[in-house]
């Protein structure tokens, strides 16, 4: 995504089309993946950056995916543009652990490689290849504790948003983001460490 500006900026267009597609307009969801299709690439480019090279799922195919559940989701009361961009990073993290989940059980656990987490400093962004399990399972007990540090992280992690771009989606201050990466940081730590 470009900017916070541009998640939080008036977009009729897109907020018209959710609330038209929530009604039943099937054109309108097509309409909509032309205007969106660009953002969520590069939301799905950000979170395939912490996994295995030789991983098979592209971020093409990821965004398709991901649109596929979307489209699944026509009885949710579509607000605005924010709204849809966070469900469908959501979404993408839901894909990923999907696929990883279906590999551990082809393959019996034998190709799950784990973090290694020993400083707050290890999770500033996706390190080199991660258990995504291992990630999915510690961000739904930190949700479980504290929803907004689990979003934050989803949203900066897997969604490759900035802090400004994050503070836009959850409606708070950067300085509030920046201190709720922080502690989910250290609780990630500690989880992932043990």
């Amino acid at each position: 995504m470009s900017s916070a500006e541009d998640l939080t900026a008036g977009s009729p267009e897109i907020t018209e089309l959710l609330v038209a597609w929530e009604r039943g307009d099937d054109e309108a969801l097509r309409r909509l993946a032309q205007l969106v299709y660009d953002e969520l690439r590069s939301i799905a480019a950000a979170q395939m950056q912490g996994e295995r090279r030789e991983h098979t799922l592209q971020p093409t195919a990821l965004v398709h995916e991901a649109f596929l559940r979307l489209s699944e989701q026509r009885r949710r009361q579509w607000k605005e543009r924010r709204q849809f961009f966070a469900v469908a990073s959501r979404l993408m993290r839901q894909v990923l652990v999907d696929h990883a989940r279906a590999r551990r059980a082809a393959k019996r656990g034998g190709d799950v490689t784990r973090i290694e987490v020993t400083s707050l400093d290890a999770l500033p962004s996706p390190p080199e290849v991660f258990d995504v399990l291992a990630l999915d399972a510690a961000l739904d007990r930190l949700s479980a504790l504290q929803p907004r540090l689990a979003k934050v992280v989803e949203l900066r992690f897997f969604g490759g948003l900035e802090v400004e771009e994050t503070a836009a989606l959850l409606a708070c201050s950067p300085r509030t983001v920046k201190r709720d990466w922080a502690l989910a940081r250290a609780w990630l730590v500690r989880e992932l460490g043990a």
